[in-house]
């Protein structure tokens, strides 16, 4: 006979010995039979019912209240979660941001999961054995402000040292002692404080390509929880009528600017480069002009981890819009004081204080101070944190 399907239909003919019967089902087959042949077993898969009988896993949290759309913030880099998960006569496997989790025999479950600093995004998913599945998902915004979080802890330490002697144009004198400093900056660095050697780029006589390919380096691995540091040693010049500041690369030309790196140029990097710490030390003429506005010099420093909390971009210079002189005085002060401090943080308003008068004192210079503009400073501060 024919497979029948979709209906259910009961044939009664005139005796009642006899019947027919066609059962509904995507898989069955049935027979006609008479009263005498009883009718034969029908297969129907049991998956099939079951999976219209039996409810998807359940998850209940017992310590977080979930309102629809909302962003739990937390101020501690961890999360505790304790609830149940319930199923229906069948086992389950919870798994949290796609991470099998730890349930005992009767569903409860403790979990701590690590926060980082942002916005982290939490899956809390129960699968049961037959495909059903349930997802609680939620936001954390941890912010931290803990004073067991300390300056340093979370990021990396990243260094671009620029010393510059030689020039390839003739009309551009040659300095003695930029490549010294910097190799004496790079050295108390490197061996005083939190900086790694894998994390410092240092450029002896760098082209203007060589200085751009830095900077492009460094925007694509600082994360906004990393400080980063720009020294530079070498020639500078203020161009008095258009009011822009430069830094000469040792390729740049005497008579053409296309090789002379522009002080607006630095600020586009100190905007793309999202650290949360950028200071930047210079030593050449007219290096104040990177200020925007002329010298600021802070108030006394509040307590070290308010300044590090904040965003900060700062700058400190050997001079304001004046020429310095190649031996120089500021950097024999900023290196001598990095290499005897003994502080475990020292900001680098602290330290700029720690040698502004020495300079003043012994050169025709006036070392300044102070913000960026526009670029985020947000009135945080670059912390030097000496090595364990």
């Amino acid at each position: 006979m024919k497979s029948l399907t979709i209906i259910l239909i009961l044939f009664c003919f005139g005796s009642a010995n006899s019947f027919a019967q066609v059962v509904t089902s995507e898989k069955a087959s049935v027979r006609f039979n008479n009263i005498a042949n009883r009718p034969a077993l029908i297969d129907i898969p049991n998956s099939s019912i079951a999976a219209d009988i039996l409810k998807p896993p359940e998850i209940e949290l017992f310590n977080l209240k979930l309102e629809k759309g909302e962003i739990i913030k937390k101020d501690v880099n961890k999360l505790n979660l304790i609830g149940k998960l319930i199923t229906d006569r069948q086992k389950a496997v919870l798994y949290l941001n796609k991470k099998e989790m730890p349930v005992n025999e009767s569903g409860f479950f403790n979990i701590d999961l690590e926060l980082i600093p942002g916005i982290n995004e939490i899956s809390l998913k129960a699968v049961s054995e037959n495909k059903l599945m349930t997802e609680t998902a939620f936001k954390v915004d941890y912010q931290p402000v803990n004073a067991d979080v300390l300056p340093g802890s979370e990021g990396k330490y990243y260094a671009l040292i620029i010393g510059i002697n030689n020039y390839s144009d003739p009309g551009i004198n040659e300095l003695e002692r930029p490549i010294k400093d910097a190799e004496k900056f790079y050295n108390i660095l490197s061996s005083r404080y939190t900086f790694k050697e894998d994390d410092i780029k240092f450029l002896r006589n760098a082209t203007m390509a060589e200085i751009i390919d830095a900077l492009d380096y460094f925007a694509g691995i600082v994360k906004p929880v990393d400080s980063f540091l720009i020294f530079y040693a070498g020639h500078g010049l203020w161009d008095a009528t258009a009011e822009i500041g430069f830094w000469l690369p040792s390729d740049a030309k005497q008579n053409s600017k296309l090789a002379w790196f522009r002080n607006s140029t630095l600020r586009d990097y100190l905007r793309e480069i999202r650290s949360k710490h950028t200071l930047l030390i210079s030593d050449a003429c007219f290096a104040g002009s990177i200020f925007k506005t002329r010298s600021v010099f802070l108030d006394a420093p509040v307590a070290i981890k308010k300044l590090y909390d904040l965003p900060s971009r700062k700058a400190m210079t050997s001079g304001s819009l004046t020429e310095v002189p190649d031996q120089s005085v500021f950097l024999k002060y900023l290196t001598d004081r990095l290499q005897n401090n003994f502080d475990k943080y020292i900001s680098s308003q602290q330290l700029f204080g720690k040698f502004r008068t020495a300079v003043i004192n012994n050169s025709s210079a006036l070392p300044q101070f102070g913000v960026i503009q526009d670029v985020g400073d947000e009135g945080g501060d670059f912390i030097f944190i000496l090595k364990e």
